[in-house]
């Protein structure tokens, strides 16, 4: 299956991340001060713009990067860094191809990325920096240190926004209690959850680059976005109308798609989750099926919570089934009908007092 320009310029990163042979040649080249282009991959498309050079079918390691650069001409590895397998050779990639580069090193690359689908790294001799390009996609490397510097101002900001996704999913825990949701309510949590995923992708970048440098920051932003993509997966099918619940992965991606400024608009949330996209529309009052506070119950299997969704017609529903008739649900006997009533009534209880504390 073909990856996304996104996708593989992430795995590339993470192969020229500190700590990779692949990083420790190329900042051997710069610290030599001699220029190179490394293609990281190798097929017929690719054999078709060499010319000249030699094959040279050796095991990759940092040193002979660096010593292979020295000759003029691309260097050609196989895409999974395991052999060097030409050297010294032109890339004549196709003219017509559009590049924004001006120097011939970065055009070469840029054009050659293009045309063999293959990552391309440029090292520029002149201006001491590395350059990778992926498809129409272009990324320079930095120092760790510049990186690190970026990545916690990143992280601090997604601390501030998950700070207050969970004060909004608070409220509407006690609006769902309460039957008092509006479409606003659900638009609102569906915004703040979209703008925490888009700041921990954006973190999760750093620290793919970062490599060894970044286990400190990837263990603190595991900590902080732990379980925030299924709760927003709940909350999206909590809501969704029952003929559309089976496009759930249809209606994220139209989240994921909104623009920056579209992200802004609540209407336009409303929109994505299948709502009317109008600000009266926004005030419609709407009902969960309470599958988000079902999967707060401790040791309440995934099977039963489903059966219980088609059992009891949304959440006020379950709130306020007795035992008994939780009991009707095949597979939920007295223990356990006990554990869900109790666990409803528990979490009802801290969603009101947290609201109005």
């Amino acid at each position: 299956m073909e990856r996304s320009d996104e996708e593989l310029m992430r795995l590339t990163l993470a192969a020229m991340a500190p700590g990779t042979d692949l990083r420790e040649g190329l900042e051997r080249i710069l610290r030599g001060r001699t220029g190179a282009i490394v293609v990281l991959g190798y097929d017929r498309g690719v054999e078709r713009i060499c010319t000249g050079g030699f094959p040279i079918d050796i095991e990759f390691s940092a040193t002979r990067l660096r010593e292979l650069a020295k000759m003029d001409g691309a260097i050609v590895v196989e895409a999974d860094l395991s052999r060097i397998v030409r050297a010294a050779t032109q890339l004549v990639p196709d003219a017509a191809i559009e590049t924004s580069e001006s120097g011939t090193r970065h055009r070469t690359a840029e054009r050659a990325a293009k045309q063999t689908g293959y990552p391309v790294i440029s090292v520029s001799q002149s201006m001491q920096t590395i350059a990778v390009y992926v498809g129409d996609r272009r990324h320079v490397l930095e120092g760790s240190t510049v990186v690190l510097t970026r990545a916690n101002q990143a992280l601090a900001t997604l601390e501030r926004y998950k700070a207050r996704l969970d004060e909004v999913t608070a409220t509407l825990s006690a609006l769902e209690v309460e039957d008092f949701v509006t479409v606003r309510d659900v638009a609102l949590v569906l915004q703040r959850h979209e703008m925490v995923r888009r700041i921990s992708e954006e973190v999760s970048t750093f620290v793919v680059e970062l490599g060894t440098d970044g286990r400190l920051l990837s263990l603190q932003l595991e900590e902080l976005i732990g379980g925030v993509g299924l709760e927003r997966d709940l909350v999206v099918g909590d809501y969704l109308h029952p003929d559309d619940r089976r496009n759930l992965d249809a209606h994220l991606a139209a989240l994921a798609q909104l623009s920056s400024s579209e992200l802004l608009d609540l209407t336009q949330i409303a929109g994505a989750l299948g709502r009317t996209a109008t600000t009266e529309g926004l005030d419609e009052a709407v009902s969960p099926r309470g599958q988000r506070l079902l999967a707060k119950i401790p040791r309440l299997p995934r099977s039963i919570a489903d059966r219980l969704l088609e059992h009891f017609d949304g959440l006020q529903a379950l709130l306020l089934a007795g035992e008994e008739d939780l009991m009707a649900v095949d597979g939920v006997g007295g223990t356990r009908a006990r554990m869900v009533r109790d666990g409803l009534a528990r979490l009802s209880e801290t969603s009101i007092l947290e609201r109005y504390a």
